[in-house]
């Protein structure tokens, strides 16, 4: 099956400081590509995989999982770890929850945390009959899209299989009940305005990580996806002085891989 416009995984091996990160439910390594670009520019070795399901048609994510989806990043942070002295993760929505736990389940093993617009529940009365009505109706309306700059596209589904909607919501209700555990350095980025994301949920998950180094930065001028909005090159270079400032490290010059 054809990958969507953009959503190509992308590697660069560059110096000892190496990250990860998560593109969000329903979208593509597309959404983050920018900001993985930036982070190589900068010598890091940088890992974007293309979560299981995603990245071709809406149909292929209907048979997936939250544990195909956790278990493609992890695979991904035990190689940066063999791979890097120093290792960050980083997620969009539901990559940031992804990105927490991993967090909480490798402990000494992620050195930071950085999270954009991150979710932490399935909102809405319709998330309480997704178990039920999962089995009558195979999809729903998609989530992409939410960019407040004229003419920028994010390269995702138009639709939202209910089955991986159910699998969602299990999800971050496990996630949720990990935080705790979440102990790393934490740098939470999130737009005033997301109409996907509300803004309950980046607070729920600052009240309740044990994170005691912590960093909240309002995104004015961008919507859900603000790594491809307005604020793009904030989030980039705030995410770089973060990692810069616990793991001080020169990286050396690499390659990309996956343009």
């Amino acid at each position: 099956m054809p990958l969507l416009p953009g959503a190509e995984p992308y590697r660069h091996e560059g110096g000892e400081v190496g990250v990860l990160l998560c593109h969000g439910f329903t979208g593509s390594p597309q959404s983050l590509r920018p900001w993985a670009r930036y982070l190589a520019g900068q010598d890091l070795t940088v890992s974007l995989p293309l979560l299981p399901g995603h990245g071709t048609r809406w149909e292929d994510l209907a048979p997936t999982g939250w544990p195909d989806w956790y278990a493609g990043v992890d695979r991904e942070l035990r190689a940066l770890r063999d791979r890097c002295a120093r290792v960050f993760v980083a997620g969009l929505s539901m990559g940031g929850a992804l990105a927490l736990r991993l967090a909480a389940k490798h402990g000494e093993g992620v050195d930071g945390v950085i999270v954009v617009n991150p979710a932490n529940r399935v909102h809405g009365l319709s998330a309480y009959a997704l178990p039920v009505v999962r089995h009558l109706v195979r999809s729903a309306k998609g989530i992409t899209g939410d960019i407040a700059e004229e003419g920028a596209l994010e390269s995702g589904y138009g639709r939202v299989p209910l089955h991986s909607a159910h699998s969602l919501r299990t999800f971050l209700r496990l996630v949720d009940g990990e935080l705790p555990q979440v102990t790393q350095p934490l740098l939470l980025l999130r737009s005033v305005q997301d109409h996907v994301v509300p803004s309950a949920d980046p607070a729920r998950i600052l009240g309740r990580v044990s994170s005691t180094d912590v960093t909240e930065i309002l995104l004015e001028q961008s919507y859900h996806v603000a790594t491809l909005d307005h604020d793009a090159d904030r989030i980039f270079e705030e995410s770089y002085a973060f990692i810069a400032r616990i793991a001080p490290s020169v990286g050396k010059e690499g390659t990309a891989v996956g343009g």
